[in-house]
């Protein structure tokens, strides 16, 4: 045993330099790992007698978010495309929250009739709805058309939700005090609305696409917070950060095999499903937002959102556009 800690020992001073190097690249890769994770949810309230209404929750965030506010009590409705994914999720939201009153619907945000269907299904059922979390979404897909012709992700990230928050909103008001969350993204920032060829059949692009339709999430909940002013209803946006989820799945096979390689490792440093449901659950639950609406959030905080997320008068105009497409009055 003597020999054993002395031959430790003389290899811990022969090679100090490189010890305390990787030591060091240890902690560091620890504390960046800890930065990245970003803020959580500390509220404690509970959702009992509470209705919350998730779209595209059997995976990712969404299924994340749901199992939160299950183990808070609510009545968690996941408004799903795959029925047979959402039963599966369905159970596993059960056992992990310790809540039966989980229930799907069936959603499929690329039909306008089936965001009818699911609004029709909701109001002759529910006497409630506190809590409508808009989160599902496509990222960075090919030039695809929705059932009614729209542009996929604009149509999806976008109109969908559009719809089916407008025809839920009766509920919500008479739910009220209610929360309307609507996950955009960082990639707003870039974004731009184009009102001159809004489906981008003159100039598709994955990542512009992308882009204007989280940047339509934003000044959606900018125009909808102030119209909704006075009700009890408050509306927030919110980017949840780069997290390990299916919603890359067009973006990643596009990346040259070289990239993905060298990229593979740092896989490892971005946020998990748990960690980017942080500040959707932040901003459903947390009680301090009851009297803020309109704004943006991330790590679980306010963030101001680019300059283009705050035009008033595009909010407008998006929300005339976007009526006029889905067929409000």
């Amino acid at each position: 045993m003597q020999n054993y800690t002395k031959e430790v020992k003389q290899f811990v001073e022969d090679h100090a330099t490189g010890i305390t190097l990787v030591v060091a690249a240890g902690v560091g890769l620890v504390a960046l790992r800890r930065w990245l994770a970003g803020g959580v949810c500390r509220s404690k309230v509970r959702l009992d007698g509470k209705t919350v209404l998730i779209t595209g929750a059997n995976t990712g965030i969404g299924k994340e978010t749901a199992v939160d506010l299950a183990t808070r009590g609510a009545r968690v409705i996941l408004a799903c495309r795959d029925m047979t994914r959402a039963n599966t999720a369905a159970d596993e939201i059960r056992q992990r929250s310790g809540n039966g009153n989980v229930v799907i619907k069936m959603l499929d945000l690329a039909s306008l009739q089936s965001v009818r269907n699911l609004a029709k299904d909701i109001l002759e059922n529910e006497e409630r709805l506190d809590i409508l979390i808009n989160n599902a979404g496509v990222m960075m897909c090919p030039k695809w058309r929705t059932e009614d012709g729209f542009e996929m992700q604009f149509g999806v990230n976008h109109l969908g939700h559009f719809l089916l928050t407008n025809c839920l909103l009766d509920l919500l008001k008479k739910s009220a005090p209610s929360r309307i969350v609507n996950v955009s993204s960082l990639a707003h920032e870039k974004g731009e609305i184009y009102f001159d060829d809004i489906n981008l059949d003159k100039d598709y692009c994955p990542q512009k696409s992308y882009r204007q339709s989280k940047l339509a999430n934003v000044l959606f909940s900018q125009e909808l917070a102030a119209r909704l002013e006075g009700t009890g209803v408050t509306v927030y946006s919110l980017h949840p950060g780069v997290i390990r989820t299916e919603l890359g799945r067009h973006f990643w096979p596009t990346i040259p095999l070289w990239k993905r390689i060298i990229f593979q490792p740092l896989l490892l440093l971005i946020k998990s499903p748990w960690e980017g449901a942080q500040t959707t659950i932040y901003c459903a639950v947390e009680e301090s937002l009851e009297k803020t609406s309109g704004l943006y959030y991330s790590d679980c905080a306010p963030k101001e959102a680019a300059p283009q997320g705050h035009d008033a008068a595009t909010a407008k105009k998006l929300w005339d556009v976007s009526a006029s497409m889905v067929g409000l009055a």
